[in-house]
């Protein structure tokens, strides 16, 4: 009996059959094609008592089996210059800092962060605002501290400084030097126009500020917070360059009743190389009227050089923090007494003018 004809179906048949198109096989069709080539051994059949074929193996294929085609090698990622890249960018930590931005991201993207009562975001501020500070700190104004032990490491304080330099960059500065040598978050009070100005009163709130008023003040306080006042305001941002280092009236003295109030101890913070930084030679008062704000400064190089006048001479500070000045051990009735506030209030104010003649003495230049 002749063999019959077998036709394959599909793209490997005759012209006609099939689609007759050739398609990539799946990775399963070629697993399956490693197997094709295996042995299958006939039956014996018997017809008249004689035998029609021995027994054989003969190869069976598996139909639509192709051979195993190897695609392009992929080139294999070098981590090991990644991690290199990694260090030489970052410096000897950098793994861990880009592990702990990484860990940021996570955080913000799945909104697994918190914010206190007063809009402060510690995550945020930790992660990106005092970095972004950090350098100026260190690099532009090289801040040289001193009386840091005067800040208790735990419990409350309420750290009172002088206000200068047109523009308040003496807040943002002392914010990184107490997080840097304490450990502790600095939580600041601020003036209503920071917060009703827009992008820079939501930035402000989540950095750790909040309204310039005794509620806020003695609430931060009574929860163990680390707050800072600067009292002079804009008179003491503002004041004219020829009268640098001369410190204003520091308001009714609301500061210290508060401080008083919850019996937590006041450190006097002077700051020199502030009052350089813009020097402040006059003030468009007809503008400053119109836009609703104290002033519009005039400086050496602003409005002058446009925004290239807005970065600060890169004068050199000195910080020291004050000897506590204790409250506790007033009577009951000291914070409705506006005599004994009054003479506390002088009392803060002396201590940091006394201070500023004595860091000035020791300065050796403005800018060294």
């Amino acid at each position: 009996m002749a063999d019959a004809d077998v036709i394959p179906i599909g793209s490997g048949g005759r012209p006609g059959r099939g689609s007759g198109r050739r398609t990539t096989p799946s990775a399963a069709a070629r697993a399956l094609a490693g197997r094709g080539n295996r042995t299958k051994k006939n039956s014996r059949a018997k017809v008249g008592g004689e035998d029609v074929g021995a027994a054989s193996e003969t190869p069976v294929e598996s139909v639509g089996a192709v051979p195993d085609v190897d695609g392009p090698e992929l080139p294999e990622f070098d981590f090991g210059r990644l991690e290199r890249a990694v260090r030489e960018l970052f410096g000897a930590d950098g793994e861990r800092r880009v592990a702990e931005w990484l860990a940021f991201l996570r955080r913000r993207l799945s909104g697994d962060y918190e914010l206190d009562e007063f809009g402060y975001d510690s995550d945020l501020t930790d992660q990106v605002l005092l970095p972004m500070l950090r350098p100026m700190v260190e690099k532009w104004f090289r801040v040289e501290v001193r009386g840091i032990e005067n800040i208790p490491v735990d419990g409350s304080a309420l750290i009172v400084a002088n206000h200068s330099g047109t523009m308040p960059i003496d807040g943002l500065v002392t914010q990184v030097v107490v997080a840097d040598h304490t450990g502790r978050p600095l939580r600041t009070l601020a003036a209503d126009l920071v917060f009703q100005t827009p992008f820079v009163g939501e930035l402000s709130r989540k950095g750790g500020a909040t309204l310039a008023n005794n509620d806020d003040a003695e609430r931060l306080l009574r929860q163990g917070n680390l707050v800072g006042v600067w009292p002079e305001g804009f008179k003491g941002l503002g004041k004219p360059f020829a009268e640098r280092y001369k410190l204003q009236r520091f308001g009714r003295g609301g500061f210290v009743s508060a401080a008083m109030r919850t019996g937590v101890p006041i450190v006097p913070c002077s700051i020199v190389g502030a009052e350089e930084i813009y020097p402040l030679v006059g003030n468009i008062a007809s503008l400053a009227r119109l836009l609703g704000v104290p002033y519009i400064p005039i400086t050496p190089f602003f409005p002058l050089l446009g925004p290239l006048g807005l970065i600060p001479l890169p004068s050199k500070w000195l910080i020291e923090f004050g000897e506590p000045i204790r409250t506790d051990d007033f009577a009951d009735g000291a914070p409705d007494d506006p005599m004994l506030v009054f003479n506390v209030t002088d009392q803060v104010r002396e201590t940091i003018q006394q201070t500023l003649y004595t860091l000035l003495m020791q300065r050796r230049s403005v800018f060294f």
